[in-house]
């Protein structure tokens, strides 16, 4: 089995040239402002300038207003849209119809029973994603990026007709038994190439993209 990677929260050039050259599937960029990882459409623009027509530039959004996707996709040239907050599937289809672009919906886990939402999107979703839910009582929690993981046997076994990602905790250290234990032909990571909270190492990227692409 092939495994290909989304670097996720990409703000600056270094990492974003360090995604590209290690063989990033996809990269990710946040429009997300209480995120530390977050870009202004602006400053969107120039990063994805640089990013080959093989690699697919996906944008996050947590529950964002049409004014705001409007905007964003104004000036940046996304070929997909990330939905990382607790929109419906009959958002996840607006937007799709609105925008024509590709849509993944976000699923977050801690429990088997987690998954059962996915169900819903399967129909209007072009992709999904399986993070961990943040923990109850877990400060200053993000919908996402926060360095939790959740079992990933939960996913073992279980099929969509759809392509999904793996999100949560994964490092370099841990990627190749979450795709042995779960199943994953594509893994995401953000808090997990980092030095700190929005600051990404470019070794740390070239390190995970390394290991991921020697994963059997």
């Amino acid at each position: 089995m092939s495994v290909t990677a989304k670097i996720c929260g990409i703000n600056d050039p270094e990492a974003m040239r360090a995604a590209i050259a290690g063989g990033a599937s996809h990269v990710g960029l946040v429009f997300y402002p209480p995120s530390p990882r977050a870009v202004s459409p602006g400053e969107a623009m120039a990063l994805a300038s640089v990013v080959p027509a093989q690699v697919q530039k996906v944008g996050l959004f947590v529950d964002p207003e049409n004014d705001q996707i409007d905007k964003t996709l104004f000036v940046v040239k996304l070929d997909m849209l990330q939905l990382h907050g607790d929109e419906t599937p009959e958002r996840v289809s607006d937007l799709k119809t609105r925008t024509g672009k590709k849509v993944m919906k976000v699923i977050k886990v801690s429990e088997p029973e987690d998954l059962n939402r996915a169900e819903a999107y399967v129909r209007v979703a072009d992709a999904l994603m399986f993070d961990a839910k943040p923990p109850k009582g877990m400060k200053d929690a993000l919908p996402g990026g926060n360095a939790v993981s959740f079992d990933w046997r939960i996913l073992s076994g279980r099929r969509w007709p759809l392509p999904w990602m793996l999100a949560g905790g994964l490092t370099a250290v841990n990627v190749a038994d979450a795709v042995g234990l779960s199943g994953a032909a594509i893994v995401d990571t953000s808090s997990g190439v980092e030095d700190a909270p929005g600051r990404k190492s470019a070794e740390k990227i070239a390190k995970f993209l390394r290991t991921v692409a020697e994963i059997r």
